[in-house]
C-alpha cells in the first residue's frame, strides 16, 4: 500500500467491522460519504484484518483512519471480547493493522462510533449531554457528557445492552441473565412474540411467520402491528416499556439532555417511538418535576458506526476536529 496511507489533510477513512459484514467509507469535510467500500466479515483474526487492509486499500488514498469493532475495546485497541466473531479475544487490532499499513489506525467500540457521528453530524448536533443507545439484534451503546464522548477508565463506557433488568430472566449471549438486551433488542422484540404466540396469542403474527410460533421474528410483528392486528400492537407495547426501562434507568444515572435510538430498531420508529416515550414519562423518578430528555431516533442509519470510525480517526491528525 505504498504511497496510500494517511496524508496530513486527506479525507477520513473509517470502516465498521460487524458480525457479517465490513463497511467502509471515506468522508468529505461537511461529514458526507464520498466513497465507500463493502466487504463480508470472514472467520479469523488474520482474515479478519487482511478483509480491514483490502477495503482501506479499496479507498486509499485517505486522511486519518478509525475501525469501530463490535465488544469490548481498550483503549489501547484491543478487541477483549466480541459477541458476533469467533477466534478473536484478546486481538490487538490497533497493532494488527498499524503493522501491515505502517501507520496507526484508531480502533474503537463501533456503538461509540456511531456516538460521536450522531453527536457530530447526526440527531445530536448542538447537545452536550445525550446518549445513544443502538437496539440491533444485541444493544450497543455511548455517552456524551459535558460535551466530550465518553469513554470510561478502560475503554468499555457504554454496553447498555448488559445492565441487568431481571435477574430471574432468560440467559444472555454474555453467559448472565436478564440482561436489558434479552428484552429490548430486535431478538428481544421477537421473543416476546414468540412468548405470545406460544401463549394461544398472536394468531397473525405467526401466520405471517408461516405458521410456527418458533419462527416469528420482528418483521413479523411490524407487518401484523401495520395491519392493525391488537396482539402484535400489545406485544410491542411491552417492548416499548421494556426499552423504556433501561432508558429510565441510564436517565436517572447520567441526566441527558437527549437520548438518540439507532440501530435496526429505528426502522419501525413509526411503531414503537409513541409507547417507548409513554412508558418512559411514566417509569422515570419524578417525572412531573423535571424535563425530560428528548428521545429522537438516529440520523445516519447503518452508516453512522464507519462515519464515527472516520470522524474519531480524523482527530489523530487534527485535534480539533
Amino acid at each position: 500500500m505504498t504511497g496510500s496511507g494517511p496524508r496530513d489533510h486527506g479525507e477520513p477513512l473509517g470502516i465498521d467491522l460487524g458480525g457479517t459484514k465490513c463497511l467502509g467509507v471515506v468522508l468529505g469535510a461537511d461529514g458526507s460519504v464520498l466513497r465507500e467500500s463493502r466487504r463480508s466479515t470472514p472467520a479469523g483474526a488474520d482474515a479478519i484484518l487482511d478483509t480491514i487492509v483490502s477495503i482501506a486499500s479499496d479507498l486509499a488514498p485517505y486522511g486519518g483512519f478509525g475501525v469501530g469493532v463490535a465488544g469490548l475495546v481498550t483503549r489501547a485497541g484491543v478487541l477483549n471480547a466480541a459477541p458476533n466473531l469467533t477466534g478473536v479475544a484478546g486481538l490487538a487490532v490497533a497493532d494488527g493493522l498499524t503493522a501491515r499499513l505502517g501507520h496507526r489506525v484508531v480502533v474503537e467500540n463501533d456503538a461509540t462510533c456511531a456516538t460521536y457521528a450522531e453527536w457530530r453530524v447526526g440527531a445530536g448536533v448542538d447537545t452536550g449531554d445525550m446518549l445513544l443507545a443502538a437496539l440491533g439484534t444485541g444493544i450497543g451503546g455511548g455517552v456524551v457528557a459535558g460535551g466530550r464522548l465518553q469513554h470510561g477508565h478502560q475503554g468499555f463506557a457504554g454496553e447498555f445492552g448488559h445492565m441487568v433488568v431481571d435477574p430471574g430472566g432468560p440467559p444472555c449471549v454474555c453467559g448472565r441473565r436478564g440482561c436489558w438486551e434479552r428484552y429490548a433488542s430486535g431478538a428481544g422484540l421477537a421473543r416476546l412474540a414468540r412468548e405470545a404466540a406460544l401463549g394461544g396469542r398472536a394468531a397473525r403474527v405467526v401466520d405471517l411467520a408461516g405458521g410456527d410460533p418458533e419462527s416469528v421474528r420482528g418483521e413479523h410483528v411490524q407487518s401484523a402491528a401495520r395491519e392493525g392486528d391488537p396482539d402484535a400492537v400489545a406485544v410491542i407495547d411491552e417492548f416499548g416499556r421494556w426499552v423504556a426501562v433501561g432508558l429510565v434507568n441510564l436517565t436517572n444515572a447520567l441526566d441527558p439532555e437527549m437520548i438518540v435510538l439507532g440501530g435496526g430498531m429505528a426502522d419501525g420508529a413509526d411503531l414503537y417511538l409513541g409507547p417507548i416515550r409513554r412508558w418512559f414519562g411514566e417509569l422515570l423518578y419524578s417525572p412531573q418535576l423535571r424535563a425530560h430528555p428528548r428521545i429522537e431516533i438516529a440520523r445516519l442509519g447503518s452508516r453512522a458506526g464507519a462515519i464515527g470510525a472516520a470522524m474519531l480517526g480524523a482527530q489523530r491528525l487534527d485535534p480539533a476536529t
